[in-house]
């Protein structure tokens, strides 16, 4: 999921079409709520279920709203924190998002939670 908003980011495309699963919809209304995009959309199609991103873009320029997305933990090395020890991106500026076992979230909500998790990815 990550890697297709990159890619649709660098060649500014409008939406992006992912397989949707419980995993990318959490993602995606974090991102929502952040402003990183500016909707999103579950439809069904030949049985699969997808999910319509809208990415966000500013002035006439179209300068994407999000400028770095970066995958931490991977299947080969997971990556994990514990509650004190959550990343700060940029001061606060960018987000984490951690898989808790509270669902996923941002870093500042599992610190002000007090809960550890899984780092998934940095965004800013």
């Amino acid at each position: 999921m990550l890697t297709r908003i990159r890619n649709a980011n660098m060649v500014k495309h409008q939406i992006v079409q992912i397989p949707s699963t419980k995993m990318s919809i959490a993602i995606a209304k974090i991102l929502k709520e952040e402003g990183f995009i500016e909707d999103f959309e579950v439809y069904n199609e030949n049985n699969k279920n997808y999910l319509l991103l809208s990415l966000k873009y500013i002035g006439k320029s179209r300068t994407s709203v999000i400028s770095k997305l970066k995958r931490i933990s991977k299947p080969g090395l997971r990556v994990y924190s514990n509650s004190k020890e959550l990343p700060r991106v940029l001061n606060d500026l960018g987000i984490a998002i951690i898989s808790t076992s509270q669902g996923v979230m941002t870093n500042l909500k599992a610190k002000e939670l007090g809960i550890g998790g899984e780092i998934l990815c940095y965004i800013w």
